[in-house]
């Protein structure tokens, strides 16, 4: 089996900017696209199959299954000067190096094919912080498209760190297909998903793509998580509890014989 796109309809977009979040770390990225994709109502155009997603079916309601997959979205602006927006999202990102290069790849051509100019990449990056308000930051291969970023609440990422995976490579390819592309990067701990980043990067987002995104249904996805956190870490020292107990119940039980 070769990667395809299913198509389930034709499509003709003004100057459409595509925006992609997989999985990844804090699966910031994921989370910020699902909720554009929610509060613009966007419809599903096209299905992007690999044999590069991970080898298993997905079980859904009612015993159904289906292949990972990854999806592509649009939504029409209706102000006729603004781009619309092609919105892409996945359940996973590709599981070798070769698949991350041909998911990329496909990604590219297919958005060619659909006439776009911009590709906006998102993402989570590793950094523990002490701010209230995390940091988003931008790289571009392009200077103008950098500069919007930044103007748009986006921070000029430290020189020298890697992008991984996908979102990386979408950045790096796309300058052979001559398409400007960038990448938003949210900081995160990255030990679970993490809306609050998610919330900041759609504030960048919303502002460099000039369109009116309600936020605060966030807060309800910022708050569940922050309650799962606990739970975790209430289970965590109850288990560290338990094992200091046990550790020290056993070192009385020791007799030694000389």
């Amino acid at each position: 089996m070769e990667a395809f796109i299913r198509e389930r309809k034709q499509l003709k977009l003004k100057n459409p900017i595509l925006v992609e979040g997989f999985p990844g770390l804090g699966y910031i990225g994921r989370i910020a696209v699902i909720y554009l994709i929610k509060q613009l109502k966007a419809q599903i155009f096209s299905e992007l199959y690999s044999p590069y997603f991970p080898y298993h079916v997905i079980v859904g309601s009612g015993g159904k299954v289906r292949l990972p997959r990854a999806r592509f979205y649009y939504w029409q602006n209706p102000d006729s000067e603004k781009n619309d927006l092609i919105l892409l999202t996945g359940d996973s990102q590709a599981q070798t190096i070769e698949g991350q290069y041909d998911l990329a790849e496909r990604i590219l051509n297919y958005a060619m094919k659909q006439g776009v100019k911009t590709i906006i990449a998102t993402g989570g990056y590793m950094a523990k912080s002490e701010d209230t308000i995390p940091k988003v930051v931008c790289v571009s291969t392009n200077g103008q498209l950098l500069k919007r970023m930044l103007k748009s609440g986006a921070q000029p990422t430290p020189e020298g760190n890697p992008i991984v995976g996908v979102v990386g490579l979408t950045l790096g390819l796309a300058k052979f297909k001559k398409i400007d592309s960038a990448c938003l990067l949210g900081e995160t701990p990255g030990h679970m998903p993490d809306p609050r980043v998610s919330k900041e990067m759609l504030r960048v987002l919303s502002q460099f793509l000039d369109i009116n995104i309600d936020l605060a249904g966030m807060n309800k996805e910022i708050q569940r998580a922050e309650e799962v956190f606990k739970k975790m870490e209430d289970a965590q020292r109850r288990l560290e509890a338990y094992t200091k107990e046990r550790v020290e119940t056993e070192g009385k039980k020791l007799t030694y014989i000389s």
